[in-house]
């Protein structure tokens, strides 16, 4: 993508704090061009959606090249409005690109700015863009956050078409979960729009520019839970019909015919996750408007996210099978090559067919066919009574022996079908010291059990190489070990992980275990080592007698920002009662 989309403030609308609907209309009345993305200046609505004139300070005049603190350099500027900017910047001390917002120190909101900006880096929450310094100094105000240069906005994903059901539901179950923890930390976003949603390449979605961005344009909310949470429903409906849920065209999108209203996302197109559709008109239930079943409306972000996770789990689809092209003969191959055709040779597809032998007609051909016909009968004779005879003893030998499980000894039928059993209770998850190195995070490690849906275990950023920095005793990956407080009977997994593209592998310590503490420890393996995605479900074939599971990294994928991260969010083992 172009850098440009990854700037901290989107500037493809101007709007206040009026509910969504009437964005697009503030924004042609605020003077914004949004094909263009600029806004021209303008009147902005104060907390009760009166106009008001902008602040009388204008934007800092700064270039490309300017440094602030001697550190952060100025290379490009991608918003100027309402007296302050916006820039793509390099960080000079650690080599790397980062957004920077600027205003006058004398500006009416540079304290709110300064304020939303240090404690939204308070959050420090792996699902926001994080705020990395909030500065005054030589009569400028400018907060640094992260810029992503591999991550790719909401609404260039949507200018492509709409979502497919399994991505809508990643990106309605991640905002909503992130916006949600953000709640419970007194912080509201008030700005969700397309341009402030990035996908990072390992199907991540970010939020950028918590509390910060409302700040910088002054929006505050009398009742921010809700609008946050009609924000996330618009998203959504706009991510399954690439229409946006109002009459006014905005970021990009095509709204609603005029005068019919808000209707479900199944009626605008065709073969919509009904779902997913039905939960987008919970969320932008307003002024009237009521979802398809006449449930509540969702009031906040942790609402329509305990929805998201009571509904059945949808899956990514199934790669499509592209026959491979079918291999052609050549001339050369056929061994014609530089010779002419025979007489009477055809061609199919330029391979050389010839024309059949004669039947044979003969007194000797007709004695030759019967001999072979009659040997044929012999062979089939002899071969089913053989695969009889063995049919027998192997049942027989069944009969007397009984049924063994040889891979694990617990005596479980193999002709039984595989199920996946129920969750488990689990007693406790830890992090497993492989090498006798420090535990990687270890406080995190009851986060991924405790059923929040939350993240739980996050590793730090690892810089230059992917196998958790190349660190002595981290070579060999580390994990997190759960508990399950007795032996039981495994028979599959079902792990949310924090991040797609990590190498690992799950593996089971021994029945007659107590307390395992290094790899060595577990030797059974359950699932083999490669790369999974953003879950990793299995059912094991025959059950495993364990009390003790480990999920094992061993290599982390690109977070985007030179290094390398990964983690688990959720852990359920299945099984049956023992």
């Amino acid at each position: 993508m172009a850098e440009r989309s990854t700037a901290a403030v989107d500037v493809a609308d101007n709007s206040g704090d009026e509910p969504l609907a009437a964005q697009a209309a503030q924004a042609t009345s605020d003077g914004v061009d949004t094909q263009n993305g600029r806004a021209a200046d303008g009147p902005m609505p104060d907390k009760d959606g009166e106009r008001t004139n902008p602040a009388p300070t204008a934007a800092p005049e700064l270039h490309s090249g300017h440094k602030l603190a001697r550190r952060y350099r100025l290379e490009e500027c991608v918003t100027r409005v309402d007296g302050f900017s916006s820039w793509r910047a390099m960080d000079e001390k650690l080599r790397r690109a980062v957004g920077v917002h600027l205003m006058p120190a004398d500006h009416a909101r540079a304290r709110s700015v300064l304020a939303a900006a240090r404690s939204s880096a308070l959050l420090g929450d792996p699902r926001f863009v994080q705020v990395l310094d909030a500065v005054e100094e030589n009569d400028l105000v400018y907060v640094v956050h992260e810029w992503l240069p591999d991550a790719t906005e909401l609404t260039a994903l949507l200018a492509a078409g709409p979502l497919e059901a399994h991505e809508a539901y990643q990106l309605v179950t991640q905002i909503s979960q992130a916006m949600a923890a953000a709640h419970r930390e007194g912080l509201s976003h008030l700005r969700l729009t397309p341009s402030a949603i990035l996908r990072t390449s390992t199907g991540q979605y970010r939020i950028r520019g918590l509390a910060v961005n409302a700040a910088l344009r002054g929006i505050t909310s009398e009742t921010p839970q809700r609008a946050d949470t009609e924000a996330i429903g618009a998203l959504l409906y706009a991510a399954l019909t690439q229409r946006w849920p109002y009459e006014n065209d905005a970021y990009g999108l095509t709204g609603l015919p005029k005068g019919v209203g808000l209707i479900a996302p199944d009626q605008v197109r065709a073969g919509v996750h009904r779902g997913l559709g039905e939960l987008a008109m919970r969320a932008l239930a307003n002024d009237g408007a009521t979802a398809s079943r006449q449930e509540p409306a969702f009031t906040t972000p942790d609402e329509l996210a305990k929805a998201v996770a009571a509904m059945p789990r949808i899956r990514p689809p199934e790669p499509a099978f592209t026959a491979p092209p079918e291999y052609q003969h050549t001339t050369y191959q056929q061994g014609t090559y530089g010779r002419p055709m025979p007489p009477g040779v055809t061609t199919v597809q330029n391979r050389a067919v010839a024309p059949p032998p004669p039947p044979l007609q003969s007194r000797t051909g007709k004695a030759l066919k019967w001999g072979v016909a009659a040997l044929l009968i012999a062979a089939l004779g002899l071969g089913s009574w053989q695969l009889a005879d063995t049919l027998l003893d192997h049942r027989t030998q069944k009969g007397n022996s009984g049924t063994t499980n040889n891979n694990t000894g617990t005596g479980t039928d193999e002709s039984q079908p595989s199920e996946p059993g129920k969750p488990l209770k689990l007693s406790n998850a830890r992090v497993l010291a492989i090498g006798g190195a420090d535990q990687v995070k270890p406080e995190l490690a009851p986060k991924t059990i405790d059923g929040s849906g939350e993240p739980g275990w996050v590793t730090p950023q690892y810089l230059g190489f992917s196998n958790l920095g190349n660190l002595p005793g981290r070579k060999d990956g580390s994990g997190i070990v759960v508990d399950l407080g007795s032996v039981q009977n495994v028979t599959g997994l079902d792990v949310d992980l924090y991040v797609a593209g990590q190498k690992l592998q799950v593996l089971a310590a021994p029945q007659e275990a107590s307390s395992p503490d290094s790899l060595s420890d577990f030797s059974q393996q359950l699932t083999k080592l490669e790369v999974a995605q953003m879950k990793l479900e299995a059912t094991l074939e025959t059950p495993v007698r364990t009390r003790y599971v480990l999920i094992h990294i061993t290599d982390l994928p690109s977070d985007g920002e030179g290094g390398y991260r990964g983690g688990i969010n959720e852990i359920k083992i299945l099984g049956r009662p023992s």
